[in-house]
């Protein structure tokens, strides 16, 4: 690895399919960015054994195991200290960070939402758009603030929705999205071609 790629560290809480996408890009010679660690809030995340496959190091904590937000992040925080990341990408993280947290990571934590933002922010957001009438629907890659999904945006990807969309469907044809631009918004990133302004 040479010394001008950016340590990223991601974040999980499932099956981690944009996590593959960036663990995949990752591996081409020229892309900006190297793959330090793979971390869940839970123990069955099915990402940690994809990443361990990969010779990537991982870590869990189970966020039920601790009493506040804040003590859960001290625990994550002292597993980042490990890996010494420049970049932290969210993909499928399930859990609310506190503005502590978000803000000692400003522009250097990103994530991946399945919306256009500003619009659909939080969860269902197929179901959203469609009861929304919604012409077209997509995904958005933005930094990380304190407010949820209202960080500024790196990059976004349109999907039309089409008559006899259901959730499923819509939710299929955006991860598709979803796993094209995440890697270009990280490399972006690593590369300060993209930088947390607001």
């Amino acid at each position: 690895m040479t010394e001008s790629k950016k340590r990223v560290a991601i974040l999980i809480s499932g099956r981690g399919s944009n996590m593959t996408a960036l663990i995949e890009a990752a591996k081409a010679p020229d892309y900006p960015a190297e793959i330090v660690g793979v971390f869940a809030n839970k123990p069955d995340a099915g990402g940690l054994q994809t990443a361990a496959g990969q010779g990537i190091a991982t870590a869990w904590r189970w966020h039920k195991d601790y009493p506040s937000r804040t003590g859960f992040e001290l625990a994550l925080s002292d597993v980042l200290k490990l890996w010494r990341p420049d970049i932290i990408a969210l993909a499928g993280f399930m859990r609310i960070l506190t503005p502590e947290f978000t803000e000692k990571w400003r522009g250097r934590m990103i994530n991946i939402h399945p919306s256009l933002l500003p619009l659909h922010k939080g969860l269902h957001t197929h179901a959203q758009a469609l009861a929304d009438g919604a012409k077209e629907h997509g995904c958005t890659v933005h930094f990380v603030t304190p407010g949820m999904d209202e960080g500024p945006t790196i990059l976004q990807a349109r999907v039309p929705v089409l008559p006899g969309d259901t959730p499923e469907t819509l939710a299929e044809r955006v991860l598709v999205e979803e796993h094209r631009i995440y890697p270009e918004a990280l490399a972006l990133v690593a590369r300060g071609e993209a930088s947390f302004s607001g």
